[in-house]
């Protein structure tokens, strides 16, 4: 159960929803995210689970205000409009939703109608992310992905005329072949059409993929990440020259639209999970829901207890949360300043971890100034290095002593 002073504060409560839609048209072999093609017969059962499980947690939070609401997979934008609807009428119904809240959606080009732009902007949705990926049809050929580079234009274009207030588009970088010239194109054709917002990734290998297999027996080479870094490098400073204002590691947006819902995850906010495998954040608690759709759907049958779905809840240990903090802030290019550690912990972060933070700014991977700590230009290359250095840092630490000092 969740902690009992939380519980009884509801009407104060925020939170974000995130919703997970499992279907797809087909699994991409890069991807090992918790997807199914081929199982579409089952998206009704599953839109009635989900409400199923929405109502729970508004009875559970009653009076709650929700500030975003994110709905990925799998490929959301490939479900009938009318199911989804329900979905987003079943949260408004559920929880106090703000006015101006952020509804994202997820689609791939070339697959989403204009009637279909038309019908999810009449469902609520106010932001959509389109999965381009690259504007090279052998590299989408490589990806798996069912578009070509025309139905990225086209697809844009649709959601700019329904009425989208913001429009993302996602790229890979890093992929077999792929030269700096070939990426500069890609970042030119994605400029071209003017999005307002953009998410640039490096082509990672996932165990248990098609491309991992394809990798480890090398019949797939990938570029060395100092390539990989100087793509990266190469993205900060073309978008800058195109007004796009990079806040996060991988996103670059125009002024305005960068996403709520995401910023939420970056900076430790409380958020819902609904759906299958869906992850949920509540009270310092992590909470895991059931993998298979089926499965799902089944443990929701009959009940009226939106628990019945979780299979994995963890309350992380003091340094664990500390590290997990530290990294989701760093992710932000602003970084953080040095009071929201104290808002959030009741401790210094000098106090914590200051002299690995001393040894991350005199190796000039981070920078204090006035009390704002960030990542330097070369520290974001090696986030994931940083994250491990503070978990291995704060394993070693009797960090209950320092509670209440400060």
């Amino acid at each position: 159960m969740f902690n009992n002073n939380y519980m009884t504060s509801n009407e104060n409560l925020r939170f974000s929803i995130y919703v997970h839609i499992p279907f797809c048209i087909k699994k991409c072999g890069y991807c090992d995210f918790n997807t199914y093609a081929g199982l579409d017969k089952l998206q009704p059962e599953y839109t009635n689970a989900v409400i199923t499980e929405i109502n729970g947690w508004g009875r559970r939070f009653p009076g709650s205000v929700i500030s975003s609401i994110a709905f990925g997979g799998g490929t959301p934008g490939e479900m009938p409009a009318e199911q989804l609807s329900s979905i987003v009428n079943a949260i408004q119904g559920s929880f106090v939703v703000e006015q101006n809240a952020e509804i994202t959606l997820e689609a791939n080009p070339g697959t989403t109608s204009g009637s279909a732009m038309n019908s999810f902007v009449d469902c609520g949705f106010t932001r959509i992310s389109l999965g381009a990926q690259s504007f090279s049809d052998q590299n989408l050929v490589f990806l798996d992905r069912i578009h070509s580079s025309e139905a990225i234009a086209a697809s844009l274009l649709l959601a700019k005329n329904a009425g989208f207030r913001s429009i993302n588009l996602d790229l890979i970088y890093g992929l077999p072949g792929q030269s700096m010239d070939d990426w500069g194109e890609d970042l030119r054709s994605a400029c071209k059409l003017n999005p307002d917002h953009l998410s640039l990734y490096n082509l990672t290998v996932e165990e248990e993929t098609p491309l991992y297999d394809r990798v480890k027996k090398g019949e797939t080479i990938l570029p060395s990440d100092d390539v990989a870094a100087e793509m990266y490098e190469y993205a900060s400073s073309f978008l800058s020259d195109f007004g796009y204002i990079q806040y996060e590691l991988s996103n670059w947006s125009k002024p305005g639209h960068h996403s709520r819902h995401n910023y939420g995850y970056w900076t430790w906010k409380s958020y819902i999970g609904v759906g299958a495998g869906a992850h949920g954040f509540i009270d310092g608690e992590r909470i895991e829901n059931i993998a298979h759709p089926r499965e799902y759907i089944h443990a929701l049958r009959n009940t009226t207890n939106p628990e019945a779905a979780i299979t994995k809840r963890e309350s992380p240990a003091l340094n664990v949360s500390i590290a997990d903090w530290l990294t989701l802030h760093l992710r932000l290019i602003r970084g953080f300043h040095e009071d929201q550690f104290y808002k959030e912990f009741g401790v210094e972060v000098e106090i914590m971890v200051g002299p690995l933070l001393q040894e991350l700014c005199e190796t000039e991977i981070m920078e204090r100034f006035d009390s704002n700590i960030k990542l330097t230009s070369r520290g974001r290359l090696l986030h994931s290095e940083v994250a491990v250095k503070f978990l291995i840092y704060l394993e070693d630490q009797d960090l209950t002593k320092y509670m209440g000092e400060g």
